[in-house]
Formats: structure tokens, C-alpha cells, sequence
């Protein structure tokens, strides 16, 4: 069996979901039997956690420093996805919580064969964001397949501000 990390965009278009889910789902019909792992933030995370289940593999859970004050839809929408998930780490590190997502971030890698990054190229981001998570795959010699389909979209910085403030 094949251990698949993800890493990716959180700021998606709503109209790029599909196109996301079905790029991941054609990559992981190429190494079924596939476990997946993740941090299941909200995007490409968990995206990658619908085409994983509908390809019948399964997941862990490699999670930063938990959310505070999410909806309570979010609440829920993380208790189902914890309860599927083989196995649930958690990561906390001292400090802001990009150290966190960091670390978090890093641990996918180490845990996976091959790295899947919902990526647009921009080499611009945050710490422990999709960026640095490949640069540091490439560094330790991982494979990373690189997914962006055609039509597919990030949210304005604004709209993304609002979504996760």
C-alpha cells in the first residue's frame, strides 16, 4: 500500500472543488490499494479526503494546533472526518501558529511516498503553507505530483481573510 501526504491551497474557488476532486481521484487510481495523510484543513485537504474515500482508501489525520472558535458546521464536518481517520496525531509547538502548521506540515511528508500538491505554482506563501511543504518534499528526494487543473481557482486574498478571520 502506497502512503499519500497532501498539501494545498485552503482558498478555493466553490466551482474548482469538482475539478479538484476528480484530478486527485485519477492520480490516486494509480497506486490503489493508497492511505492517505493529511492535515484535513479546509481546501485541497479535504478534497483530497472525499477523492481518497471514493477511490475506498484510507486516511490519518496529522493535525497543527486545533482550531479555535470554528462554526459549528466546521465543528462537525472535522468530528465525522476525525472519526474516519485511522489515526490522529497532533502537533503543537511553541510559539505563532505557523511554527505549527509547520511542523504539521513536515510530518505529512515524512509520513507519505508521495507527496500530491493542489498547487497554482506561486512560490509565494506562508510558513508550514504549500510553497515551502513542496520545497521541503524536493528536498528530502519525494516524488510530488503536482495538481492544478485547468478552470481551477484560489479565492482573493480578501475573500480567503474572511473566510478563515
Amino acid at each position: 500500500m502506497i502512503r499519500i501526504g497532501v498539501t494545498g491551497h485552503i482558498g478555493l474557488e466553490p466551482s474548482s472543488r469538482r475539478l479538484i476532486r476528480n484530478a486527485i481521484a485519477a492520480e490516486l487510481r494509480k497506486h490503489r490499494p493508497v492511505h492517505g495523510v493529511t492535515c484535513l484543513a479546509d481546501g485541497a485537504d479535504r478534497i483530497f479526503v472525499e477523492a481518497l474515500r471514493s477511490c475506498r482508501g484510507t486516511f490519518e489525520a496529522v493535525l497543527p494546533v486545533p482550531e479555535i472558535g470554528a462554526a459549528p458546521e466546521e465543528e462537525r464536518e472535522m468530528r465525522e472526518l476525525l472519526r474516519r481517520a485511522t489515526d490522529v496525531t497532533r502537533i503543537t509547538v511553541p510559539g505563532p501558529p505557523a511554527l505549527s502548521y509547520e511542523a504539521a506540515s513536515r510530518e505529512v511528508v515524512k509520513r507519505s511516498d508521495l507527496l500530491i500538491a493542489v498547487w497554482d505554482g506561486d512560490k509565494v506563501g506562508a510558513r508550514g503553507g504549500t510553497a515551502e511543504t513542496v520545497a521541503y518534499a524536493l528536498e528530502r528526494g519525494m516524488e510530488v505530483s503536482r495538481i492544478w487543473p485547468d478552470g481551477a481557482r484560489r479565492l482573493s486574498l480578501s475573500a480567503v481573510a474572511v473566510a478563515v478571520g
